[in-house]
């Protein structure tokens, strides 16, 4: 069946019944799979395997703890729409334990836990949100009596797999920041008998999560992570290399100050302390809140924070400008709108050429790191033939 067209498996009775559960068409249920596996990167014909995963396989047991956090993460999940959350937790997943969604309180909920962890032992999912304070024997994060890194060790013990959500569950994120009272630090740190994938952003994306959990679902293991653990489908690109206004970077284009002519025409924000060149996240191309084009940080006018990145969310400026990983502008260029009535001296002309120069140079530059068109670089070499043949 993993190996059928979705086509094919439009007509299945098994994707028609979880059709009806998620409250989808049948082509809405199959292009919400096609996405899934678009989203991770899969190989051709691999949305059906996940078609199949949601629609046959159990639901997987989800154990959702709270640590160190403002619960944005949550929020962030909260605001998903392919699937709905109620559709996530009832029929995608199985969430047995999460402080904030439970109705339940106090001894009633940690026993659902340890009812849960018992039940699934060794299958179930642990999710993590929040930083795990380890100063003074990690007394400033206590849940049921219990101190958050004896949770995390304890759920952690007979979990399948270990997802970390957010900056602070990866890394420590704000709570972290220097001078860190708290000793706080990512789950990476606590649970060291096991691969642990993170999730980072300051909320990361909710489908980044749920891609994951479906990678899961569909093949029983996680997806290929990077060296920092993070999913190589959601955190292999620089933010900069997909941005919206990357042609503006690249023609010297940017917005000097909040509100001046080149933010307004939607110039590059790098000049305004951008941290897309330096930062690794797919928010470009996934964007937020399923509200249509530009609903990220830099399409609604503001710079990166870089915020999934670590030693740059939190520990940087914003107003500070990032470190590019290909070449870097120059650090002046001609005004975007010249003063009228005001004629150039000798002085300002010779500055203002060598501006321009200096603007043509790394234009030429920058168009040689990140790639010409065929049409150019054979015209390149068309002039340099003709040049070498002059001379």
């Amino acid at each position: 069946m993993a190996n059928t067209s979705l086509l094919k498996l439009e007509l299945n009775d098994k994707i028609a019944a979880a059709a009806e559960r998620l409250q989808m068409s049948r082509r809405e249920f199959l292009q919400f799979c096609a996405a899934m596996a678009s989203t991770l990167g899969l190989p051709q014909g691999a949305d059906a395997a996940v078609a199949e995963a949601v629609a046959t396989k159990k639901r997987p047991s989800v154990i959702w703890l709270h640590f160190q956090e403002c619960t944005g993460c949550t929020e962030s999940m909260l605001r998903a729409e392919h699937p709905t959350l109620e559709k996530l937790i009832l029929d995608v997943i199985s969430l047995d334990y999460h402080e904030t969604l439970f109705a339940a309180a106090g001894h009633q909920i940690e026993a659902a836990r340890e009812s849960a962890m018992k039940a699934n032992a060794g299958k179930y999912v642990l999710v993590i949100e929040g930083a795990i304070p380890t100063k003074d024997n990690g007394i400033y994060c206590k849940i049921g009596g219990k101190t958050a890194i004896e949770l995390a060790k304890e759920c952690a013990k007979d979990a399948a797999a270990v997802i970390a959500i957010g900056s602070c569950a990866s890394w420590g994120g704000m709570p972290s920041t220097d001078p860190n009272p708290t000793g706080a630090v990512g789950a990476n740190k606590i649970i060291t008998d096991k691969p642990v994938v993170t999730i980072p952003g300051c909320p990361p994306n909710p489908y980044n999560f749920l891609s994951t959990v479906v990678h899961f679902l569909t093949f029983g293991a996680l997806p290929e992570i990077d060296a920092l653990g993070r999913p190589k489908f959601a955190y292999s690109r620089l933010i900069h290399e997909n941005c919206e206004r990357r042609a503006h970077f690249d023609a010297g284009r940017f917005a000097m100050e909040f509100g001046d002519d080149g933010h307004r025409k939607g110039y590059c924000l790098y000049k305004l302390g951008c941290k897309g060149p330096e930062t690794y996240a797919n928010c470009p191309t996934v964007l937020f809140g399923d509200a249509g084009g530009g609903t990220w940080p830099v399409g609604c006018g503001h710079p990166c924070i870089g915020c999934t990145e670590q030693g740059v969310g939190f520990q940087k400026p914003i107003h500070m400008t990032s470190k590019l990983k290909n070449i870097e502008p120059p650090l002046q260029y001609p005004r975007i709108v010249e003063e009228k009535g005001t004629g150039a001296t000798l002085g300002s002309a010779a500055v203002l050429a060598a501006v321009a120069g200096a603007a043509a140079g790394a234009g030429a530059m920058v168009a040689k790191n990140l790639g010409l068109s065929h049409k150019a670089e054979e015209a390149e070499e068309a002039k340099k033939a003709g040049e070498k043949a002059q001379v």
